[in-house]
């Protein structure tokens, strides 16, 4: 199985992500659909962090100054998009200014004596700033999510990667959201929703498309430490637009292992909606290794986020499931007994009734429904419509790792005659083999027309198909 694994020890951002899968190999050609719907640049150098040689990547933009120059150093703020700023997405401060206007101390994980007046994204003075003092990173129009939307699907992208950069627009919009207890459709992102931010998700999903991984994990990630300080605050790290993105991944975050602002919500966003989390970088032949790095220097500490391409053992396949269920103290035992069937045919994967003792100790039942997320709606109809429930509830859209299978017929003989018995074999990603179990429907058909027991021509059709 090719996975794809990102060691998250110092962090992420869109900046570090697009250098990484740069410096592992992706093709950057695949990058132009960017270039030429936005009319940005990706220019791309090597560098070095710690006697390591990393991959940094400059979303160059034209604006009305003359060019723009954004340095793509990388995270840790150094990669121009604060998430202290991302939490005042679109939000004006005390005398209406936007957050592109606010003085230095608009926190993005350094000191507001660190860097120069006007330039605030953690980079060297005069970086990321045109000839006349202008700070190139965000720099662009508020956008509302549907402005994202509407741009990101005129770049014709390929349409997997189209869906993915709108959940991931989507999951930042959530997590804006949530911090400011608005509707995700009306918030007003600034400086991702910026060109050089759309630049950064596009592209960095384009070039995860180009190395065609069948599995993308990465470890924990570094937040990093300390407080942020801006207009309406100072709050710990990691801030809470870059919180609630996390609340929604696969993944944990971890503090450390340097104070400073580590994880920005670009980068969450992206590893939130394509990474799933492991505790360690799995067992893998590595083809190619990538680094991307962060503008800011740590001594000791190299500030790269690190990427690993080759073959890994195969895991399970990865579906995207919502969980339904209903407390029911009602129903008869014919009901019950009908679920299965009828919540089967609208679309349900699996149902579970459990005993449960309800209100006033009255003995009912929980009844627990695999579906997928799209199917949802019309599973709980039906649960309603053959129950009579006066509720549904859904847990939202969790994950389940589940084995390739297929069933394989075997020939098996009893009494001189042959009788035909399908076997279900599961096995993962790489075809590794590890269940084989005849199906009941077929070994029962079987037992009753030789007088044989069920459990014996299980039995038998699993060893014909083992001595095949």
């Amino acid at each position: 199985m090719r996975t794809l694994a990102f060691d998250g020890r110092t962090g992420a951002s869109g900046d570090m992500i697009l250098g990484a899968l740069l410096d592992a190999g992706a093709d950057p050609a695949v990058l132009s659909p960017v270039e030429n719907a936005l009319e940005v640049t990706y220019d791309v150098e090597s560098t070095t962090r710690e006697g390591i040689e990393t991959t940094t990547v400059t979303v160059r933009t034209g604006g009305a100054d003359g060019a723009v120059d954004r340095p793509k150093a990388g995270a840790t703020p150094d990669d121009g998009e604060s998430s202290s700023e991302r939490a005042e997405a679109g939000q004006p401060d005390e005398d209406g200014t936007g957050a592109d206007e606010r003085e230095p101390e608009v926190g993005n994980g350094t000191d507001a004596d660190d860097r120069e007046p006007g330039v605030g994204n953690g980079t060297d003075s005069g970086e990321g700033s045109t000839a006349t003092g202008h700070p190139a990173e965000g720099h662009g129009p508020t956008r509302t999510l549907d402005e994202v939307r509407s741009i990101v699907s005129s770049m014709g992208l390929p349409g997997d990667v189209e869906a993915d950069a709108h959940a991931v627009f989507e999951t930042l919009a959530s997590g804006e959201a949530a911090v400011h207890g608005t509707d995700p459709d009306d918030v007003h992102f600034h400086e991702v929703g910026a060109d050089d931010a759309i630049a950064d998700v596009v592209g960095a999903l384009l070039l995860i498309d180009d190395l065609d991984p069948d599995r993308v994990v990465t470890t924990p990630v570094a937040a990093g430490s300390g407080e942020v300080t801006f207009s309406h605050g100072t709050y710990p790290v990691p801030t809470p637009a870059v919180t609630e993105i996390a609340a929604r991944a696969d993944w944990p975050i971890s503090g450390g292992p340097v104070e400073g602002e580590l994880l920005t919500p670009t980068g969450a966003a992206i590893l939130a909606h394509v990474a799933e989390g492991v505790e360690r970088l799995p067992t893998l032949r590595v083809a190619d290794t990538g680094y991307g790095a962060g503008s800011r220097e740590y001594s000791g500490l190299p500030n790269v986020l690190r990427v690993l391409v080759g073959d890994g053992r195969g895991g399970l396949r990865r579906e995207e499931i919502a969980v339904l269920e209903t407390n029911l103290d009602d129903a008869t035992p014919e009901v019950l007994g009908g679920l299965q069937e009828s919540l089967a045919a609208a679309g349900a994967h699996d149902v579970t009734i459990l005993p449960a003792t309800m209100k006033k100790s009255r003995p009912g039942h929980l009844v627990k429904v695999i579906v997928d997320p799209e199917d949802a709606d019309r599973v709980a109809r039906r649960l309603a419509e053959e129950t009579g429930t006066l509720g549904v509830r859904e847990h939202g859209a969790g994950h389940r790792w589940v084995a390739d299978r297929e069933v394989r017929p075997v020939e098996i003989e009893i009494d001189g005659g042959s009788y035909e018995v399908g076997v279900k074999v599961a096995a993962d990603a790489d075809g590794e083999r590890f269940d084989v179990s005849a199906e009941y429907e077929d070994a029962r058909r079987v037992a009753r027309e030789t007088g044989k027991s069920v459990r014996e021509i299980m039995q038998w059709a699993e060893r014909a198909f083992e001595e095949e």
